[in-house]
């Protein structure tokens, strides 16, 4: 495999959350955390039988997860890696860990409040929280609280932008790790203020123009529905084909 920014802190995250049941991991985008947390937790003492579960708030962005941490194992998914995301499944009898969206995972919750069987849930993308994301930390919680005292459940959040330092207090003080690696150099450039009633696709198509005509390299686009991408994707399409 690769070296990937992420490997130089992993030590420091394993022995976290061999001390801890939770954990925090701040770390920027493209440092590998998707792809290398969960293979790096597999054979964790800790986990022993358990699995490992790990949220991904979008069914592309689940798919495409356990699809390059089966490759990095040399496997298909299915087998090693699954996923479960809505009316699609792919898991078999020696998948240890699983890749799940939001809903799956809250409903597994209100079946299973205990998660018998799982020994950490891993929170991608938790910058990205909603009532969904919410909703399943506080289950996963309250569940672990109540119900499990032999085995306890261990948590992992993982964002690239999110306070850290506030997140830790709202889980007993969980502990932060941080790392400042990035795989290729990323800037952050401001434009124009938004305007109230201004269409947010519009923006954005300007935005990537204007991207595009001052950077080379690809851009990276973040949209907060099927419609907004949809209409982003035709407009550019026809300026730019």
């Amino acid at each position: 495999m690769i070296s990937l920014p992420i490997d130089l802190v992993l030590p420091d995250l394993r022995k976290a959350l061999a001390n801890r049941n939770e954990a925090i991991l701040e770390a920027p985008p493209g440092a590998g955390k998707t792809t290398r947390v969960p293979l790096a937790l597999l054979n964790e003492p800790w986990l022993g039988d358990q699995k490992i579960l790990m949220l991904e708030p979008r069914r592309l962005a689940a798919r495409a997860a356990a699809e390059r941490l089966a490759s990095e194992l040399g496997e298909k998914v299915g087998e090693t890696v699954g996923y479960r995301i809505r009316l699609e499944s792919k898991v078999g009898p020696r998948t240890q860990i699983e890749v799940v969206t939001e809903g799956i995972l809250t409903r597994r919750l209100q079946d299973d409040p205990a998660l018998d069987g799982v020994g950490v849930v891993i929170f991608d993308e938790y910058h990205l929280r909603n009532l969904d994301s919410d909703l399943a930390l506080a289950l996963c919680l309250s569940g672990r609280e109540l119900l499990r005292d032999e085995y306890p459940l261990k948590l992992l959040l993982m964002s690239a932008t999110l306070d850290g330092a506030r997140l830790s207090k709202v889980l007993n003080n969980a502990p932060v790790v941080t790392s400042e690696g990035r795989m290729y150099p990323v800037s952050t450039v401001w434009g124009s203020q938004y305007q109230p009633g201004e269409r947010i696709g519009a923006r954005v198509t300007d935005t990537c123009l204007a991207a595009i005509n001052e950077q080379p390299g690809s851009i990276l686009v973040f949209l907060p529905g099927q419609a907004e991408i949809r209409w982003v994707a035709e407009s550019l399409k026809e300026q730019l084909c």
